[in-house]
């Protein structure tokens, strides 16, 4: 059999992590007023919200997959990219929620069922790590951040784990707040990073994986180009690069010449990593209104 389409590995993951997610969402709000446990309700906060980006992944790994069309010439694939900013957004929020209820907590510490959070913390890891699992090594921005989310839900119950069975053997109810607390900050600390990583291509910054000065190298280095100038590099969703250029060649090429060139030009940038290259030649001592160093 062939190999499956990326796409529809991507979103059959999502939908996977998605519904493993909500289900379990549901299963923590009632154990956490079970155990009376802060730190198992503030994670079923967040893991709600992860459940609304998850749906929100899903729908948009969808639309993602449309063809272009003439009001996206581009196609969709950026609404995958939308979903990465919407969930980082969300997943900012949640964490700024379990703070404002955690806080509180550190001053009137109250001593929650560690038996009960032990067991959940046991449940919360395998299901997390079975959603986790489904989306690891997902190569789209859209993949990594529900994968930072269920990377991030299994670390919170290995610490809330870790936590109930120190509770089980000392009164110490002053942990539970302190673990919301440090999962929050946790959280906060990766999504901003994410978020950047979202917003940089966002704004068509060039991608982390590429530079200028490597496109300038090996396009330069391509037999029959003497220079190139107005270089654009974007990412649409940061997977699917996009690349405009101005190569100058030498004046005297014949027509099939200058196709050849043109086609090593966009064979080199595919070595890039480059998935769409738009090529424009202009002959040695020709006038381009555009003269950038790039």
């Amino acid at each position: 059999m062939p190999p499956e389409p990326r796409e529809d590995r991507s979103e059959r993951n999502i939908r996977t992590a998605f519904f493993l997610n909500l289900s379990f969402t549901l299963l923590e709000f009632i154990g956490g007023a079970y155990t009376g446990s802060l730190a198992i309700t503030a994670d079923a906060l967040h893991d709600l919200g992860d459940s609304f980006s998850l749906g929100l992944s899903w729908f948009f790994e969808r639309v993602a997959r449309r063809e272009r069309t003439s009001a996206f010439s581009y196609g969709y694939r950026r609404f995958s990219l939308l979903a990465a900013l919407i969930n980082a957004v969300i997943l900012v929020i949640g964490s700024i929620t379990i703070l404002a209820l955690a806080v509180p907590r550190i001053l009137a510490p109250e001593m929650p069922d560690a038996g009960g959070m032990f067991v959940f913390a046991l449940i919360g890891i395998a299901a997390n790590g079975a959603a986790a699992l489904r989306v690891r090594g997902g190569k789209t921005l859209n993949e990594q951040a529900v994968a930072w989310h269920l990377l991030e839900d299994v670390m919170g119950w290995v610490a809330v784990l870790i936590v109930s069975t120190v509770l089980l053997f000392r009164d110490l109810p002053v942990l539970d707040p302190i673990l919301s607390v440090l999962i929050a900050l946790f959280v906060l600390w990766n999504v901003g990073k994410n978020l950047r990583k979202t917003v940089v291509i966002f704004l068509q910054g060039v991608p982390p994986t590429i530079t200028l000065n490597e496109v300038r190298t090996v396009l330069t280095g391509v037999p029959g180009v003497l220079g190139i100038h107005d270089t654009h590099l974007w990412s649409l969703d940061g997977e699917h690069h996009i690349l405009t250029t101005h190569i100058v060649v030498g004046g005297d090429g014949a027509y099939d010449e200058l196709q050849e060139i043109k086609c090593r030009v966009k064979e080199a940038a595919a070595g890039l990593g480059v998935s769409h290259a738009t090529v424009e030649i202009e002959r040695e001592g020709e006038q381009c209104p555009v003269r950038e160093e790039y």
